[in-house]
């Protein structure tokens, strides 16, 4: 009797929880058809609006653009020329300096010593042949003894030119004007020749440097002008003056050019920074400008969609080159074809399409 009271107990709650169950489901399923309703559900047969541009071939002038970076017009690691200890730098890195300055000032006490000591002996052997000069004209001495006084006297000076010029050369001068760009050793540390000390940079003109490939060195010229771009300038045009095409190709078998371009607003553009350069040549070929709105697809497989009947056609093309907002396409493009320039979004290959 207990065991069929529990079994009666048991079903109102399974019971329950079936309903609870089919409540939880009904309820899903209706939360699902809302969301359905919300999302946007493209309809492939209305037809999508687009802009729609013709197609007109045009003979155009091949422009390469090309890549490089700006390096300073003059750059050196200045050494000691004689042995010494650092005493003092006088400027510090990032600071201008002119020509002829001074950056570097060596210990030169003993040097000093020895020119007071030079000095002294000058004094002497100056009087000396003053006397022994007087004792000669008088027949009082041999003259041989005023020779050697003349020629110790004219061997001290000559030492005394010596003491300046090394005294002269404790002190490393700017050889030319441009920025501290390095401090490569410390004051106390002992400064000899061919140990660099300090690095100068001069940027106020700047060596714009790129690598052609030998099927594009007839585009530049020694002492021909060229419009530079830099990245950090935007649109503005740099005027450049091509110094150096390279006579033997590197590695990886590109020929260097230097092009020589004057910096702006108190060296603005630095030493490292990127930029371009765009060189139009002699050949010319038959392309379609469009805009670059147009192509859809990668760099590597580009692709426009053309205008067949009321339908989308998507066709592969040939990109020669990009100009700002428009391309030049040497392939895929046919006079007055009808290709499709805005209104890309939901445009897929077949479409039916209407113009605007």
């Amino acid at each position: 009797m207990k065991s069929n009271k529990k079994g009666k107990n048991i079903i109102p709650y399974a019971i329950i929880g079936i309903l609870l169950i089919i409540l939880i489901v009904m309820k899903l399923s209706m939360n699902k058809e809302k969301t359905t309703e919300r999302v946007y559900q493209q309809d492939k047969f209305k037809p999508i609006s687009v802009i729609t541009d013709t197609a007109k071939s045009e003979i155009i002038k091949v422009e390469n653009t090309y890549t490089g970076t700006f390096e300073p017009i003059q750059e050196t690691r200045l050494s000691a020329e004689i042995q010494g200890k650092i005493n003092e730098f006088k400027v510090e890195e990032g600071d201008y300096v002119h020509r002829g300055q001074e950056l570097i000032q060596l210990d030169n006490s003993l040097l000093k010593l020895q020119l007071n000591s030079i000095d002294i002996q000058i004094e002497g052997l100056e009087k000396d042949v003053l006397r022994y000069t007087k004792l000669a004209n008088a027949d009082a001495i041999q003259g041989i003894q005023l020779e050697k006084s003349i020629l110790g006297l004219k061997t001290a000076k000559v030492q005394r030119e010596s003491l300046l010029e090394q005294i002269k050369k404790t002190k490393i001068m700017a050889p030319f004007e441009g920025y501290v760009t390095g401090k490569l050793t410390e004051v106390g540390f002992f400064a000899a020749p061919g140990i660099p000390l300090i690095q100068i940079t001069n940027i106020s003109k700047l060596k714009f440097t790129i690598n052609i490939t030998e099927s594009d060195i007839t585009s530049f010229e020694i002492n021909k002008n060229v419009p530079v771009y830099s990245t950090i300038t935007g649109n503005d045009t740099l005027r450049g003056v091509v110094q150096m095409i390279g006579n033997k190709s590197n590695l990886s078998n590109a020929f260097l050019v230097q092009i020589e371009v004057k910096n702006i607003n108190n060296n603005l553009i630095k030493a490292g920074m990127f930029g371009t350069t765009k060189v139009t040549n002699d050949k010319k070929t038959k392309g379609f400008l469009i805009p670059a709105t147009a192509i859809v697809g990668t760099s590597l497989h580009p692709q426009i969609y053309i205008k067949r009947k009321e339908y989308a056609k998507l066709v592969d093309v040939v990109i020669l080159e990009r100009r700002e907002n428009y391309v030049v396409i040497t392939e895929g493009l046919k006079d007055n074809d009808v290709f499709v320039s805005s209104g890309l979004i939901n445009l897929f290959d077949g479409a039916q399409i209407i113009t605007k």
